[in-house]
């Protein structure tokens, strides 16, 4: 490894917000979990794009998230495929999560050892800062510590 892990910390790639994602960035800067909405089907989905995947219609606008729901697959990297940017993180867990609309989005259980986020788990969205973002992560709730 080289540099230090403040050097490391600042190399870690942030999402860059695009004409159809800038919304979600927003809600996330304000600590909102924004889903894209359809107005013609009256349904929801993520990721965000510029057209309903259930209908294909283009009239969308934004909604609000719970920001709660469950994980529904889950792993634990141990070895950084991205660097050595990831290093100080390892292991870390890289989870799909189902939330309570019915969505799902990949992102990473924070607050609990990565071995202990199991598939079920009831987790509540929090906003990490990072280079400028804020990440949407989660973070077990509701007393659904490990398994």
């Amino acid at each position: 490894m080289t540099g230090t892990a403040p050097q490391r910390m600042a190399r870690k790639p942030v999402p860059e917000p695009s004409a159809t994602s800038w919304r979600f960035w927003e809600g996330c800067a304000a600590g909102e979990l924004r889903l894209p909405h359809c107005r013609a089907c009256d349904g929801v989905h993520f990721y965000p794009r510029s057209a309903c995947p259930a209908c294909g219609d283009t009239d969308l606008d934004w909604v609000r998230s719970a920001g709660t729901g469950a994980v529904y697959a889950t792993t634990v990297v141990h070895r950084s495929f991205w660097g050595d940017a990831w290093a100080d993180d390892l292991p870390y867990n890289v989870v799909m999560i189902e939330l309570d609309e019915g969505v799902r989005m990949v992102s990473a259980v924070v607050g609990v050892p990565p071995d202990q986020v199991h598939i079920g788990m009831r987790v509540g969205v929090t906003f990490v800062p990072r280079a400028g973002s804020h990440l949407p992560f989660f973070q077990p709730r509701d007393g659904s510590g490990p398994g």
